[in-house]
């Protein structure tokens, strides 16, 4: 999963991440190649996060796939999916937005870092 992540930059994933929720995945000859899977949880919601897909596997409806089947395990226990993108990936907002995401909010954001070293 680290491997993917490094690979691929889904956003924040760290060592223990996976521990978070539920992340599913496919592997092609024992290697994972896709996953997805939930992170940040509030009352009533739980974010979709880490959808990410090797490069070399991409175009084949994984991202979707999963992304929609995290949602439906989200929807079963009673709570809104949500999810978070930047605004300029237009693939993976093209994606989840033909699964039924809508934007719901534009943010910007500011990165801090200590002592002004930069992330």
């Amino acid at each position: 999963m680290l491997a993917l992540a490094a690979a691929t930059e889904p956003g924040p994933f760290a060592t223990r991440t996976h521990e978070l929720g539920r992340f599913i995945g496919v592997r092609v000859d024992g290697n994972l190649v896709a996953m997805a899977g939930e992170r940040f949880v509030l009352p009533g919601m739980t974010e979709v996060s880490a959808v990410c897909t090797d490069p070399a596997y991409r175009g084949r409806g994984w991202a979707a796939a999963l992304t929609a089947e995290v949602a439906r395990g989200i929807i079963a226990r009673g709570e809104t999916p949500f999810l978070h993108v930047v605004e300029s990936n237009t693939t993976a907002r093209a994606v989840y937005e033909r699964i039924g995401f809508a934007d719901r909010t534009i943010l910007d954001h500011v990165y801090v870092s200590p002592n002004g070293t930069h992330a």
